[in-house]
């Protein structure tokens, strides 16, 4: 049983108070990606009392992702854990009290409608903008906060957006930036952008869902730990001429921009186009004879160098060793199938 103390330094915090503490108790959070915004999300908010968190995640543990991913350890890496599952059981040790359901899979248009439903607020915790473009269509059509952020190198960038009230995400970027982008892979990340970061997107979540969306501010943060440069700058208002909020176009919830992507921070493809379920034992058996395979009930790795596959009950699979999505579609077809 939960001790009466729990939230006792939370809740003395004037702005929040005892009415504060118990709305949070009542709200319900989608935690998009569990990597290192998104793991520092999940331990916040379970600590400050967030009645329910969906965590959705497609990926399993690295161990380069514990310099900066504060959930996992050692033994999830060893055993490869999905990263929503390894998130959900160290959060049943930090607050027994609490919902916390756990989601392995890529959010997609498919998808979306049951995995962001029934929610308060998103929060943006994953790598690239073909997620945040369907995050934010799906939130602008049903009104639903969300606060993106994103991190890299020594920078980060956070953003509210309340549809109808501040401009959102497609407002401020019409399209993905052009160009190779800058990836943890290529100039690596310093641990603690990615929690100064993940620290103001999870103090705008408590103002929203505590009943003091009224005090957020409405502003484009950016900052560089490195060199201590810190700027804000007005964030406007919905835009007329933006797809979605003033067209209502949704391409990405419609399904018109979605293809293979090569994963940030990884030499790796992930395949989500093929939607069917795999039998992973009988997939582990008929692979056993051309290379190492390690299974457990939520994946199957297969190492063939260069390669890596890892297969998830879906279809869905991360082919690592190449980033060119011609080469990851054929080994997939090769030993997974057409």
């Amino acid at each position: 049983m939960a001790s009466p103390d729990r939230y006792s330094r939370q809740e003395r915090f004037a702005p929040l108070g005892p009415g504060g503490q118990a709305r949070l108790g009542q709200s319900r959070v989608a935690i998009v990606g569990c990597g290192a915004l998104g793991s520092y999300h999940a331990a916040a908010l379970a600590r400050a009392g967030i009645g329910y968190l969906r965590l959705i995640d497609r990926d399993y543990v690295e161990w380069n992702n514990l310099q900066r991913q504060w959930l996992y350890e050692e033994s999830d890496a060893i055993e490869a854990t999905p990263k929503a599952i390894a998130a959900q059981r160290a959060l049943a040790r930090i607050n027994s009290s609490i919902v916390v359901e756990a989601e392995v899979a890529d959010l997609t248009p498919g998808n979306a409608g049951d995995l962001l439903s029934e929610v308060d607020l998103i929060l943006d915790g994953c790598d690239n903008f073909e997620t945040r473009y369907l995050i934010n269509d799906f939130a602008v059509l049903h009104g639903i906060a969300w606060i993106y952020g994103a991190a890299v190198s020594s920078y980060g960038l956070s953003m509210p957006v309340l549809p109808g009230q501040t401009a959102c995400l497609r407002c401020v970027y019409p399209a993905p930036p052009a160009g190779t982008q800058d990836t943890c892979e290529t100039v690596g990340v310093l641990t603690t952008v990615t929690t100064a970061i993940g620290a103001l997107q999870v103090s705008m979540a408590m103002q929203i869902l505590s009943g003091n969306a009224a005090a957020l501010p409405r502003r484009i943060t950016t900052l560089d730990l490195w060199t201590g440069a810190i700027r804000q700058t007005r964030q406007p208002g919905p835009q007329p001429d933006c797809p979605a909020c003033g067209l209502r176009q949704f391409e990405w919830l419609d399904g018109q921009h979605r293809a293979p992507v090569s994963l940030c921070g990884r030499n790796a493809v992930q395949i989500h186009e093929r939607s069917r379920p795999l039998d992973l034992a009988e997939l582990g058996r008929r692979l056993s004879p051309l290379g190492q395979v390690r299974s457990n009930e939520f994946a199957l790795r297969f190492f063939q160098p260069p390669f890596e596959i890892t297969v998830f009950p879906d279809g869905r699979a991360i082919i690592k060793g190449t980033t060119d999505v011609a080469v990851a579609r054929g080994w997939y077809a090769k030993y997974i199938g057409a």
